[in-house]
């Protein structure tokens, strides 16, 4: 069969639009409903106004502890004339909540009543009627209405319901959504090893959360390969137990990706294609009267397809729409380019970096998880444009509550896994999230100047005097106010694949032909060391195959080692022992953080000493090995003094 092209590629508003005019039209959209107990209601919404059974009080109620009387008994009550009341015969005790007798319109409250003696009750200021009593139905009135329709119940809604004498309500059935997880090349988790090719599946776990955070019912299916004629079987299976079905993957035009031509085949294709990136090649249509989302398999690309379009039609099948997001103003800190054409959505995170928020591009690949787990919101870019400078004004989505964004420490700089053990103690026993960037140490610097960062990671040797960073302080952020702690004294050093099969005793052992190399960016520390070490050793970087090949931090250079695309390559011992390498130490470095003082308040400056000097930090690096933390916590430079 000829490998089909994207029918459509529709801006979003125009294709929801469709979507839902058309699923209208055909189906009418029906909202199944079931009754429950009210006490089993948290969350659901109601498929019709839920009335008062009974008026709450449903009788006179004191409101108050105190003594029932008649408002007509206490007139001319004052100081100078106070009036006696006597048990039985002008008042009753009550409680609160008690039923006032039905020949008492009045309750005094026992802090203004004197009792001269066990049944003659003295008070100073006369009663009005229905003085502190409750009204039958002063709160809920019989047959009044106590839910709309299409309302979700909470804590206080059950609470109202029972006490008005429902017990039971009609709720909307909770959306049964089916989701068909398809591909060869997919295997469940929880396997230790894994073939190249094969992906661990977790799209169809993610997208049953969002499913149950919007009201549906996940149910997820078992793994259908790359065949045709299975995930025929497979929708006409689900399509029987579900309301809506939605298949992970096989949207777009490869050769395996069946999905819009088995949609067309059983039942109606509404569109291929939308305007956006990432999710380009999301698909929509009907099944037996059953709407089917079919969507891209790359994480990042499900997730927003899902959320864009599988949201409305969860929401839609319960009778609402969803809840407007969140927005937050914010500066973009650096250049985005975009496409024109499509509507382009870029996860974010997110810091308020003195008077402004700064909002960080997170990386853009649609297989990139961890974008999806770092984001504090969402920036769209308008298909109209083809992106945003640094310093301009826009409006992100929220992800995460403002809270968590007001209590975030940006760090921009170098990387070091010390960084990921003292983030944990600062959010553990402080609550501040600790949110870093790994462009490395110069980046860290011009962060630093461009007043972008709260602190930047930084090991720079000064290839003059042997020092570290302070010298590069000087000549590029002359001026600033700034404190540079030490974090750790740390060993860089070769990293090779576990018994070192090739050999690998020294820096001189790079120029060797077949020893692949891959390195840190420019302007890394680390990339600064290596130079450094070369020019000792009067070695030509020109020499070294894969000198040019960079990456951002040392889990990065590691994982390629690990992965048999490089053979070594340079960086501390702690990415070496993470992914199992072989480690021949070269030099140790001191790696400082660099404050921009003016920026962190006090409180969370002493926050950060605090989680530096914490038995479960220091625990925790030393452990790891590779680590010397006798300077750790110490101020080893400010601006303006040593």
């Amino acid at each position: 069969m000829a490998r089909k092209v994207y029918i459509d590629n529709m801006p979003l508003d125009q294709a929801l639009d469709l979507v839902m005019n058309r699923l209208q039209s055909v189906v009418g959209l029906r909202i199944p409903e079931e009754e429950i107990e009210v006490q089993q209601s948290l969350g659901r919404i109601t498929a019709e106004p839920i009335r008062a059974r009974k008026s709450s009080p449903h009788y006179p109620a004191a409101a108050m502890d105190g003594i029932a009387v008649r408002a007509r008994d206490t007139l001319g009550a004052s100081e100078t004339t106070p009036v006696l009341l006597y048990r039985d015969q002008h008042f009753v005790e009550v409680d609160t909540g008690d039923p006032v007798p039905a020949d008492y319109d009045a309750v005094i409250m026992i802090e203004d009543v004197n009792y001269k003696d066990e049944n003659t009750a003295e008070i100073i200021a006369p009663a009005v009627p229905w003085q502190h009593v409750r009204s039958v139905g002063e709160d809920l009135i019989a047959s009044q209405i106590i839910i709309p329709a299409f309302f979700p119940v909470g804590p206080f809604e059950i609470g109202s319901l029972l006490t008005a004498g429902v017990t039971r309500i009609k709720v909307v059935r909770k959306p049964r959504v089916a989701i068909i997880p398809t591909g060869t090349e997919i295997v469940e988790p929880g396997q230790e090893k894994m073939r190249p090719g094969e992906v661990t599946e977790s799209n169809s776990r993610m997208l049953g959360g969002l499913c149950e955070i919007w009201g549906g019912l996940p149910i997820r299916r078992p793994i259908v390969p790359d065949d045709r004629e299975s995930l025929k079987e497979a929708i006409m299976q689900a399509a029987r137990q579900a309301d809506m079905i939605v298949i992970c993957s096989g949207s777009s035009a490869g050769r395996e990706d069946y999905t819009a031509d088995v949609i067309e085949e059983m039942g109606e294709l509404i569109l291929h294609g939308l305007a956006i990136r990432p999710g380009k090649p999301a698909i929509v249509g009907l099944i037996e009267g059953k709407p089917v989302l079919g969507i891209p398999g790359y994480p990042v690309s499900a997730a927003l397809v899902f959320e864009l379009i599988g949201r409305p039609l969860i929401c839609a099948l319960q009778g609402i729409t969803p809840p407007e997001s969140q927005t937050l103003e914010a500066r973009v800190a650096r250049k985005l380019a975009s496409s024109m054409g499509v509507d382009e959505f870029v996860h974010v995170t997110l810091a308020r970096v003195g008077s402004d928020y700064l909002a960080f591009p997170r990386a853009r690949g649609a297989g990139s998880t961890s974008s999806l787990v770092k984001a504090d919101g969402v920036l769209v870019v308008p298909r109209g444009l083809e992106g945003y400078q640094p310093g301009d004004r826009v409006h992100i989505k929220l992800t995460r509550p403002l809270e968590v964004v007001d209590r975030t420490i940006m760090a921009i700089g170098s990387h070091d896994l010390a960084l990921d053990y003292l983030g944990n103690v600062l959010w553990k026993k402080h609550r501040l999230r600790l949110a870093s960037t790994n462009v490395g140490s110069m980046g860290g610097i011009m962060a630093l100047k461009r007043k972008e960062t709260h602190l930047a990671g930084i090991h720079l040797l000064d290839t003059t005097t042997g020092d570290y960073n302070i010298s590069y302080l000087e000549r590029y952020l002359k001026g600033e106010k700034l404190i540079l702690i030490n974090l750790v004294i740390r060993e860089q050093g070769l990293m090779v694949k576990p018994g070192n099969p090739l050999g690998i005793e020294s820096l001189a052992d790079l120029t060797r032909p077949e020893i692949r190399f891959v390195n840190r960016q420019k302007g890394a520390g680390t990339r600064i060391l290596l130079d450094y070490l070369l020019g000792k050793m009067g070695i030509d970087a020109g020499q070294i195959n894969g000198y040019e090949r960079e990456e951002f931090s040392h889990l990065a250079v590691a994982a390629a080692v690990a992965n048999d695309t490089a053979d070594v390559s340079l960086g501390i011992y702690a990415g070496a022992r993470a992914l199992g390498l072989d480690f021949i130490p070269v030099e140790s470095e001191r790696y400082d953080l660099c404050i921009a003082e003016d920026l962190v308040e006090p409180s969370v400056l002493e926050a950060l000493y605090q989680a530096i000097a914490d038995p479960e930090f220091v625990s925790a690096t030393q452990s790891y090995g590779g680590y010397n933390l006798d300077l750790s916590g110490q101020v080893i430079w400010r601006s303006g003094r040593h």
